[in-house]
């Protein structure tokens, strides 16, 4: 059960450091959004799918790991929970401490990230409903330029068609 303890923490531990890593990637991509550079916002991008990557391939370690400890401790893995884990570990000080701090620095960190990429989402959500707004007021403003209010208004100009923002013939 110590391996599988010292697996965990290693485990946890690095999880942890890839969720520090990613606040300031995440940082740096609502500055991106903000300044609307999209060859930045995709270099960005790539890096954090990458670390994304790392730690999902932890969390199946992690949840591997936590599967052999209910096999040892005749639990099921879903009731070994950190909190459970911090609780059974009593009687190991320094492991039960070791797991306590990474539970609140996991969630910290997970928490942090979390606001960020929620504020990231609300600024993308924002450009593409000005985006949307630009793409109508062009279409609305195209439309009218056919439309003169002279003594022949209600005749149509021969040859000339109304067409929307994308014509297909183009």
């Amino acid at each position: 059960m110590a391996s599988l303890m010292e697996e965990l923490i290693s485990t946890l531990s690095q999880e942890k450091e890839l969720y520090l890593a990613l606040l300031p990637i995440a940082e740096e991509k609502t500055k991106a959004i903000v300044a609307n550079n999209l060859d930045e916002l995709q270099e960005i991008t790539n890096r954090e799918q990458t670390a994304v990557g790392k730690i999902s391939a932890l969390e199946r370690k992690r949840d591997e790991v936590i599967a052999n400890m209910g096999i040892v401790l005749g639990r099921k893995p879903q009731e070994l929970t950190l909190a459970e884990l911090i609780r059974i570990t009593e009687k190991q000080p320094k492991d039960q401490a070791t797991l306590a701090e990474l539970k609140d620095a996991l969630g910290t960190a997970v928490r942090k990230l979390a606001d960020v990429n929620e504020r990231n989402n609300v600024l993308i959500k924002h450009s593409l409903d000005m985006i949307q707004f630009n793409m109508n007021l062009l279409q609305s403003t195209r439309m009218v330029q056919g439309n003169n209010y002279t003594k022949s208004a209600g005749e149509s100009i021969p040859g000339a068609t109304q067409t929307g923002m994308f014509d297909a013939k183009q």
